[in-house]
């Protein structure tokens, strides 16, 4: 976790490490959406490496430890996209991996955290449990601990997708980020200030796990016991304590939407867009497409993962 009193960055450290990251990165431009051309945007980062953009913070990471660090091994605790992108970069660097994992995982993310060949630790309950056993492995076996979300070179290493939005679209004038942890849409926030002013920033989360939607209203941090949503990525119950400090400062707005409108948003994502993205990633075009922000302007949506759970997959399909 890191300390309340550092230094949010600045416009040229976002920039650096893009560059740092930038080889390793897949294309994503913005797609004009089919639905509303030339008014909608969507960035597909469900096409980026391991399947969302958490490769993005997870390889920025990694890439800042020594070798002597790296050679010892790191360890990071996912409900998936966050462990399939930290094995991922482990293995581009020759870096041991050892990932934690609820036993509620969906299996084609711990079948990808396998591939890219990360031992897997599964364990009960939520990430608050998934998080202490992945510090006593770090403590106990001298591993780097590479967080999902709070933590300034992974927030760093997400700000590239704010970064590429800004460079492609800048007459934007509205973007939508979906909120889990935080990593992402603190870090799209953060670039966003820089480059894009006159552009709104909505956070979109669930309502099942809608923390930061709370937080907003009620002017305080809050932590939830309880999550329940189709949306397996945005399970965190609450964000991260940078993350918050940088989105109370940075983001405009957080609006979250039922589990009903994100499944109906993964469907049309699917069979009219074209893109096989997760209900997580699928929140922020929910928003969008159910009215619960400004449709008269234009805007972006970030798609933030694809690795859907083969039986959803078919339920859509068949639907």
């Amino acid at each position: 976790m890191a300390p309340a009193n550092t230094r949010l960055p600045s416009l040229q450290d976002l920039q650096a490490a893009h560059l740092r990251i930038l080889p390793l990165l897949l294309p994503t431009p913005l797609l004009a959406a089919r639905t509303e051309p030339g008014a909608l945007w969507l960035k597909p980062e469900n096409l980026q490496r391991t399947g969302s953009f958490k490769f993005r913070g997870a390889y920025h990471k990694l890439s800042q430890l020594s070798p002597t660090v790296r050679a010892r091994g790191v360890v990071a605790y996912s409900s998936g996209n966050h462990g399939q992108a930290v094995a991922c970069a482990a293995q581009l660097l020759g870096c041991p991996a050892t990932i934690v994992m609820p036993q509620s995982a969906v299996q084609v993310k711990v079948d990808g955290v396998a591939r890219y060949g990360g031992t897997i630790i599964r364990c009960e309950g939520g990430s608050d449990e998934r998080r202490r056993i992945a510090e006593d492995l770090a403590a106990e076996g001298g591993l780097a601990l590479i967080p999902p979300y709070d933590d300034m070179a992974i927030i760093l290493g997400q700000a590239s997708v704010g970064l590429e939005i800004a460079r492609e679209r800048p007459s934007l004038r509205q973007v939508l980020v979906p909120v889990g942890g935080g990593g992402l849409s603190s870090g799209v926030a953060l670039a966003l200030r820089e480059l894009l002013p006159q552009a709104r920033i909505v956070g979109v989360e669930p309502e099942g796990g809608n923390d930061l939607q709370q937080s907003f209203a009620r002017g305080e941090h809050v932590r939830l016991d309880v999550i329940d949503t189709i949306a397996d990525g945005l399970r965190t119950q609450s964000v991260g304590t940078l993350n918050y400090r940088i989105l109370r400062e940075c983001l405009d707005e957080v609006v979250s939407v039922p589990d009903r409108e994100i499944l109906e948003a993964t469907r049309v994502l699917l069979l009219t867009e074209k893109l096989v993205v997760e209900p997580s990633g699928a929140v922020a075009f929910a928003a969008y497409r159910e009215g619960r922000v400004a449709q008269d302007v234009e805007t972006a949506v970030v798609l933030s993962g694809g690795n859907i759970a083969m039986d959803l997959l078919r339920t859509l399909l068949a639907q």
